[in-house]
């Protein structure tokens, strides 16, 4: 039995080093290596062209995707901090001495905003 598997782990390191010596070979070989770098040239050029061919019909990429994703979320904490700001200046409820936050349409929202509501 031990002489099977070491004629089994013979023909596995011959099989190995066979192997190598053909990858060696091949890539020594001009030929080979010259069709081996147009192929993969092909390779990119034909993934450069599905990109402009995506973005020419207004596809996103998953990589602008997740960009996306990325930034609504970012906007979305943003937008929760200030629902808890309003929340808290709510509950302070209105002060005198507080000023005004002004005239345009943000000012009237914030001063709004911070004032509890008749219903309160």
């Amino acid at each position: 039995m031990s002489d099977a598997a070491e004629s089994g782990g013979g023909i596995r390191s011959r099989g190995e080093e066979v192997i190598g010596d053909l990858a060696q070979s091949l890539l020594e070989n001009p030929l080979f290596s010259q069709a081996l770098g147009k192929a993969l040239g092909a390779g990119e050029r034909a993934a450069g062209a599905q990109r402009a061919a995506l973005n020419a019909i207004d596809v996103s990429s998953a990589g602008d995707l997740e960009r996306l994703t990325r930034r609504v979320r970012a906007l979305s904490d943003r937008v929760e901090a200030l629902e808890d700001e309003v929340d808290r200046l709510r509950r302070r409820g209105p002060r005198a001495d507080r000023p005004k936050h002004g005239s345009g349409p943000l000012g009237r929202t914030l001063d709004h905003a911070v004032q509890p509501s008749q219903s309160e």
